[in-house]
């Protein structure tokens, strides 16, 4: 990538990030939904904490998995409405270079902040301590992976009118080996097991999507504004 490039993606990162900050009610309605369903399961069953920690691994990576798709539709939306992604494409730079920033600026303001506030909802599930690293760890493994899936279906229906619900049926599919292995993870984590498989095939899960999920998404994209 030449200079001028990643100070392109610079830019576009911080624009997006400062953004983010400015649209607070956007920022909190994932990480609020979040702990609300994960909240929801120990007033809805019994408080026994053997029952709870059963159920952790499944209802934190359910409740976080649905909680980013909220934002997914928003990622390329806004700027192709108003006409901003017609001129990052006239502008001359890489519009897989774009994809990238701003799919990284999605993933900082919505999963990254999924993983930092786990641990309280954690807490509440009855997770040990002990389980927490590999917790935060297979969650920002999967929340990055589901952002580009979500950058590949965010290009494909952003010209649609209801493409939130199209979104959500293209992604969800896609996200279902991550609900597994991350669910494993998890459950390996809280029985005092290893979690190194579940973590590596989440590895290569993320590298995979990392390395063909901007082409695709750039593809729809072009394909979009054409």
């Amino acid at each position: 990538m030449s200079v001028g490039l990643w100070r392109a993606m610079g830019l576009v990162l911080r624009r997006d990030l400062a953004l983010s900050l400015r649209r607070l009610d956007q920022l909190v309605q994932p990480l609020v939904f979040f702990l609300i369903v994960t909240t929801l399961f120990p007033l809805s069953l019994s408080p026994e904490s053997s029952l709870l920690r059963q159920m952790a691994p499944g209802v934190l990576w359910v409740a976080a998995l649905l909680a980013a798709l909220l934002s997914m539709d928003g990622l390329f939306r806004g700027d192709a409405e108003d006409g901003t992604l017609e001129q990052l494409l006239l502008s001359g730079q890489s519009l897989g270079g774009i994809v990238i920033a701003k799919t990284f600026a999605h993933w900082l303001v919505s999963g990254a902040a999924l993983v930092l506030i786990s641990p309280l909802v954690a807490t509440a599930l009855g997770v040990p301590v002990a389980a927490f690293p590999v917790m935060m760890l297979s969650l920002g493994l999967g929340t990055l992976t589901l952002s580009w899936l979500g950058a590949i279906g965010a290009g494909l229906t952003v010209g649609l009118r209801r493409g939130s619900v199209l979104l959500s049926l293209i992604v969800l599919p896609l996200a279902m080996p991550l609900l597994i292995f991350g669910a494993n993870a998890t459950d390996r984590a809280i029985g005092g097991e290893s979690a190194t498989g579940a973590l590596y095939f989440l590895g290569s899960l993320c590298l995979f999507t990392t390395t063909l999920a901007p082409l695709a998404a750039t593809a729809a994209l072009r394909i979009t504004l054409e």
